[in-house]
């Protein structure tokens, strides 16, 4: 096996033909989100990709008839309906202060009183000023207890059940263990280590059986030695030798072919970095700069931004300058061409 096979792998079981939005969810089990829009958010420039005639904003405006959850997987993002099922209930979370348990208390209250409410509305009549994030910044206090909430269960409540014995957790952590590999394989070693401890964040309440579970995910996935670095796959997949179409994609900084940053360099020898919270002073690719596949390779990148009715697309090149190949710069064309009308520019 070589490292061309592993990259044209990743690329065309990432990138699989478009399907119905519905399907596409399905086929992934996790979307990572992000607020920025730039041109449009993470995962409007993730489903782009893998959906037929997907315009942005699609998942927001049909998300209450689709069977998904926003939710802390690996990362925030959107989650099927079956992993949300293997997550929850969550327990084993520390102890609300004196003061947030009254107001925890006091929300829910509300909430059940009320009925579906927008956080302005809760926050509108309680006001409990700012927090810091986890970024240094300042948030609203209400919003952020009702995401802490939220994320303990307690505004989505659909069952009760007690604890389950150790043979059930052990398959719920190997079926979420197999949900990031789906995502992110093929991947190597010390990646598939570092998603499969983020799942304590997704499992709080078994946070101290992950890494058995990863020791289990290591015996039970294929792998191969390619190169001195191990890399994982999902079991019975084979690592065919598939040949990359005439396309170009831009894609966005937390798509699946681009998230692992330890992957991206090993498979296309250069360190890609998202820089939206670099200073300007120091970043070398853009606000957020999107990794421009063609065929089989990242190749570049490009930073895309809507002025009025105007999509501007400006765009580098790891070698310097774009490949001498006019069937490129057809591809370049129709990517362009693609993310017009995906925004809805005429």
């Amino acid at each position: 096996m070589t490292i061309d096979e592993l990259r044209r792998y990743a690329v065309a079981r990432s990138l699989f033909p478009p399907t119905s939005l519905a399907k596409a969810l399905e086929a992934l089990g996790f979307v990572q989100a992000d607020p920025i829009r730039a041109p449009a958010r993470a995962q409007d420039l993730t489903l782009r990709h893998r959906v037929t005639n997907y315009r942005a904003g699609d998942l927001e405006r049909r998300y209450s008839s689709l069977h998904v959850h926003e939710d802390f997987f690996i990362n925030y993002g959107f989650v099927t309906e079956r992993v949300f099922r293997l997550m929850h209930p969550r327990r084993r979370q520390a102890p609300w202060s004196a003061a947030g348990g009254r107001h925890v208390k006091r929300l829910l209250e509300f909430i059940r009183s009320r009925g579906p409410v927008h956080p302005r509305q809760v926050d509108d009549h309680f006001s409990l000023g700012t927090v810091t994030n986890y970024w240094g910044g300042s948030s609203n206090a209400t919003t952020h207890l009702l995401d802490a909430m939220h994320y303990r269960g307690l505004l989505r409540v659909v069952r009760r059940q007690g604890p389950l014995d150790a043979r059930e957790r052990r398959i719920r952590l190997d079926a979420l263990v197999d949900v990031v590999v789906n995502v992110y394989a093929p991947l190597p070693a010390a990646s598939l280590t570092q998603a499969v401890r983020r799942l304590r964040f997704a499992v709080p309440q078994w946070s101290n059986e992950v890494t058995a579970a990863l020791q289990r995910a290591r015996r039970r996935l294929a792998h191969a030695r390619v190169d001195g670095v191990d890399w994982y796959w999902p079991a019975g997949e084979q690592v065919g030798d598939a040949e990359p179409g005439d396309t170009v994609r831009l894609l966005a900084p937390f798509d699946p072919v681009v998230w692992d940053r330890r992957r991206f360099e090993l498979l296309w020898n250069w360190a890609y970095r998202f820089e939206a919270y670099t200073p300007v002073r120091k970043r070398q690719w853009g606000y957020y700069a999107l990794p421009m596949l063609w065929r089989d390779r990242v190749i570049g990148w490009a930073n895309a931004s809507v002025a009025g009715r105007v999509l501007t697309i400006e765009v580098g090149y790891v070698a310097g300058q774009p490949p001498r190949d006019r069937r490129f710069r057809q591809a370049l064309a129709d990517e362009r061409a693609g993310l017009r009308a995906f925004l809805a520019i005429d």
